[in-house]
């Protein structure tokens, strides 16, 4: 149980660390390279808790495809070694008020329903066909809209950015 804890707490350090300098950098090519590592870290956590089926997804989905996704629209987009200039400070301050907000927001809400969640959750890891059907099903608590409209989402990102390649 020790060497979980202690793994458990180098994961946390590296996603947070990573999470600060990805947001914080002023270089594009370096934010994607910290946003991978804190993707990869994740993972990590993802096999810390036996979740071998998340774990892959962490790797193949996002750490691999959004990732190729991110740098694609990086280059079509910026130069990757022009830096970017600082936000005003007004809206730095509204952007760290906002997302302290929105911290607690969720706090809140997981803090609300983790007794519920724990009436649920077995010991065992659950079958990918549940997941399946969870994310793919269109019955209640189920996920396929938001996961057609994130899909949606990612095509409009990449059209708007080789719109904007194509301008210059």
């Amino acid at each position: 149980m020790m060497i979980k804890e202690i793994i458990f707490y180098i994961l946390a350090l590296v996603i947070t660390v990573f999470s600060i300098m990805a947001v914080s950098s002023r270089r594009l090519i370096r934010s994607a390279t910290y946003l991978l590592f804190v993707l990869l870290a994740t993972a990590g956590l993802y096999l810390l808790l036996d979740y071998h089926y998340l774990f892959a997804v962490q790797i193949a989905v996002y750490a691999g495809g959004i990732m190729v996704l991110f740098i694609f629209a990086i280059l079509l987009t910026q130069k990757p070694g022009k830096n970017i200039t600082p936000e005003p400070l007004f809206q730095r301050v509204m952007a760290i008020l906002l997302s302290g907000t929105g911290l607690i927001f969720c706090g809140v809400i997981i803090y609300k329903n983790v007794s519920k969640v724990y009436h649920y959750v077995e010991s065992a890891e659950i079958p990918v066909k549940e997941i399946g059907t969870t994310l793919m099903g269109t019955g209640k608590y189920e996920y396929i809209l938001p996961f057609e409209a994130i899909s949606i989402m990612l095509l409009a990102c990449i059209v708007g950015a080789i719109m904007i390649a194509r301008k210059r």
